[in-house]
């Protein structure tokens, strides 16, 4: 049973994407807003709703932990597994607002985090700080919306531009909120199965937050992406998972610091190392997308070896396995310094003046 209902969580992911993909798109055409300012907020927003609905009940319930656990963990696999894969499926065009303003503020939103954590703690102050650059951030959206380009109907990103059905208001919507329930039921489903299986083997609420139920909210995100890398949407696959990271740091751990009376503490392992990570791959962006504003396919398959590499050393963590300080010493002396020359040998060839033929 346990086995069926995460595939039949999984069958709802896809088809839920593909019909808020549908929908999302359309709209934008409608409302004459430019295809990036819908990803960055229906549709990113949208597919966030498990992390949140997640969140929310594990602050209620007294579990931080997991609370914490599944917004880095997301935030982490969102960029890691989630621009890797659709990277692998299709190289990823990356608009130049996403450079100059979203990737930024995610990178500026991580960091606050970071800095909020330090004295172990996520109180409702932070909290309401984070909601309120919510309000913010979605603010400037509507205004740099208003400014961008209008979706044409010619427009490659507008699924079904050519269908009279889909031009009807009601039916957008309709797509949405359809696709937005199944996602929120199917990631449910999985979670629930998942999380089944995971306590069955003993592991803690932190490990199983930053991995399984951070894996498994992120799925809407997955399939929406690369759903929308396949189709050729993909200013809506890079733009959903950065509005959806912006989304989990701002609204579902913002919102979730609220409900406790003593704000959300942070667990000693999550401050030393998760953070960090989610600081670190947020950075790790910048030099990705301003090396000719394109994630190609061998990009992806580095961000998808580094999501590996990160599940791997959770799981020596959690059972304090001999191998692990082998592990992170290769890591450490070998993996990322090698990472980190070949990227910055990219960035120079990419970056450097070309010369006159």
């Amino acid at each position: 049973m346990t086995l069926l209902l995460f595939l039949a969580g999984l069958a709802l992911l896809i088809l839920g994407a593909d019909l808020m993909v549908r929908g999302a798109s359309r709209l934008s055409l409608s409302l004459g807003i430019a295809p990036l300012v819908v990803g960055l907020t229906v549709v990113s927003f949208g597919t966030s709703a498990p992390e949140l609905a997640i969140s929310v009940k594990s602050a209620l319930d007294g579990q931080a932990d997991l609370a914490l656990g599944n917004v880095v963990g997301s935030n982490i696999f969102n960029v890691l597994f989630i621009l890797g894969l659709s990277a692998l499926v299709a190289p990823l065009v990356v608009d130049r607002q996403l450079i100059g303003q979203d990737v930024p503020i995610l990178i500026g939103l991580s960091l606050l985090v970071g800095w909020m954590a330090l004295d172990r703690d996520i109180s409702r102050g932070d909290g309401l700080v984070l909601v309120l650059l919510l309000v913010a951030y979605t603010g400037l959206l509507y205004w740099s919306g208003r400014r961008a380009a209008p979706a044409a109907v010619e427009d490659p990103l507008v699924v079904g531009a050519e269908s009279p059905w889909l031009s009807k208001l009601w039916v957008q919507l309709l797509l949405i909120v359809v696709g937005l329930a199944l996602l929120v039921l199917g990631s449910r489903w999985l979670v629930t199965a998942a999380i089944e299986m995971a306590t069955a083997f003993g592991v803690s609420p932190l490990v199983i937050g930053l991995t399984i139920v951070s894996a498994g909210t992120s799925l809407p995100e997955v399939a929406t992406s690369v759903v929308a890398a396949a189709r050729g949407e993909r200013e809506i696959a890079v733009g959903n998972v950065i509005g959806s990271n912006i989304f989990n740091l701002a609204a579902v751990l913002g919102i979730s610091a609220l409900i406790p009376a003593d704000g959300l503490s942070v667990a000693p392992a999550l401050l030393a190392f998760d953070l960090p990570v989610m600081i670190a791959v947020a950075i790790a962006c910048v030099p990705v997308l301003f090396t000719g504003h394109l994630i190609a396919r061998w990009e992806g398959a580095l961000f998808l070896a580094y999501y590996i590499f990160y599940v791997t050393y959770l799981v020596l963590f959690a059972q304090d396995h001999d191998a692990l300080d082998s592990y992170s010493l290769v890591m450490t002396t070998v993996v990322i310094p090698l990472t980190v020359v070949t990227m910055a040998v990219v960035a120079w060839r990419e970056l450097r003046p070309r010369r006159p033929a």
